[in-house]
């Protein structure tokens, strides 16, 4: 079973910081880091998106505009050493340029090498852009079919799973953040479709299965008398975990990854209704203000009461013309036809397991 730290991605509004607090409550083995990659991706030297590009002061305010690939995967590094397994959750976005621009890797970790006879990771950190205006695209080459900034050896140091969302959830949710009156508190003043984070997150998934990086065995699916654990080559099992089948049966699927990552399970683990785990999260997601208010506030994970039965395409169109008004209806609807098909695809390889009784 891998020992590697855990990498969980995703794309924005899937659940996620809900499933990450699962994880927060294994204090004792595992040392959750919430969502590092962005302060690189918006705010830093190297970054990816265009937010904040016309914005210096903003991404000075951020207290991140110094944050580089390197010295997010150097608190990675320690907090994975000691003594504790790292478990990280982000948005595979944060890796790759948006609207498909080819991707070179970050000038931070060009000088990337792997540990000779040991797990540790050495970085040594190359030039920084130097020019006008926006850092990408970087003067650095490319790995071949690598989507990423980041080096396949660097990849190779994780133990990577996914969590998806169906988008006419996921969608609407975002496009809340990014409008009055939440927007004064997320900093997040436009909806951007280049944000809603599929086509990356499937591509990244691709890649990974390309590379051997994970697959071919299916998490929850018994090989052998294994239980599903992938013990006949160096990738791990595909663990995809979809939002709604979470919620509907959230014991179940949180074991069936326990099981796929080789963390123990405990029922324990779906309540967090004590004060030094409220804590713990307020501090973890102060960061990214208002996109976790319901996570912070929530005490546990549990199953829905009622199955949540889909809305058609026209009461869906409906209801967020009501709320944000025809054309903000209008940009929902598109961005969701856009991703539905790199949702679906990612749906086929989600975990299953029985349903709860």
């Amino acid at each position: 079973m891998s020992g590697k730290p855990i990498f969980c991605a995703t794309h924005p509004r899937a659940c996620s910081t809900a499933f990450e607090r699962v994880f927060m409550t294994r204090k004792d083995t595992l040392q959750c880091v919430h969502e590092p990659f962005g302060d690189a991706y918006y705010f830093g030297p190297e970054r990816l998106a265009e937010r904040y590009e016309g914005d210096e002061e903003a991404r000075k305010q951020s207290g991140y505009s110094g944050s580089t690939y390197k010295t997010i995967f150097d608190r990675i590094a320690k907090e994975n050493s000691g003594g504790k397994r790292a478990f990280i959750k982000d948005m595979a976005q944060y890796w790759i340029p948006p609207s498909n621009k080819p991707a070179t890797i970050a000038p931070s970790l060009v000088n990337y090498k792997r540990g000779v006879g040991t797990d540790t990771t050495s970085i040594e950190s190359g030039p920084l852009p130097d020019k006008s205006g926006p850092p990408y695209p970087y003067s650095t080459k490319g790995e071949p079919n690598n989507p990423t900034v980041v080096p396949a050896d660097l990849l190779r140091e994780f133990h990577f799973t996914f969590l998806i969302r169906h988008p006419r959830n996921s969608i609407p949710s975002y496009y809340r953040c990014t409008v009055p009156p939440l927007d004064a508190v997320t900093g997040f003043y436009n909806f951007r479709p280049d944000e809603a984070g599929y086509d990356e997150l499937r591509r990244l998934f691709d890649y990974l299965r390309a590379e051997g990086q994970v697959g071919p065995h299916f998490a929850g699916e018994a090989q052998n008398g294994t239980n599903g654990v992938n013990r006949g080559s160096g990738g791990v099992e595909i663990c995809v975990i979809d939002a709604d089948d979470l919620l509907d049966n959230p014991s179940g699927i949180i074991e069936a990854y326990c099981k796929s990552v080789g963390i123990p399970y405990e029922p324990e683990m779906l309540t967090w209704d004590n004060e030094e785990d409220q804590k713990n999260a307020k501090e973890a997601f102060e960061k990214w203000k208002g996109f976790h208010d319901d996570a912070i506030d929530s005490k546990e994970l549990k199953a829905r009461t009622h199955k949540k039965t889909p809305k058609s395409e026209d009461q869906l169109f409906k209801e967020w013309s009501e709320k944000y008004g025809e054309e903000g209806a209008k940009v929902m609807r598109d961005t969701v036809a856009a991703c539905v098909d790199d949702y679906e695809y990612l749906k086929q390889f989600a975990i299953k397991v029985p349903a709860a009784k």
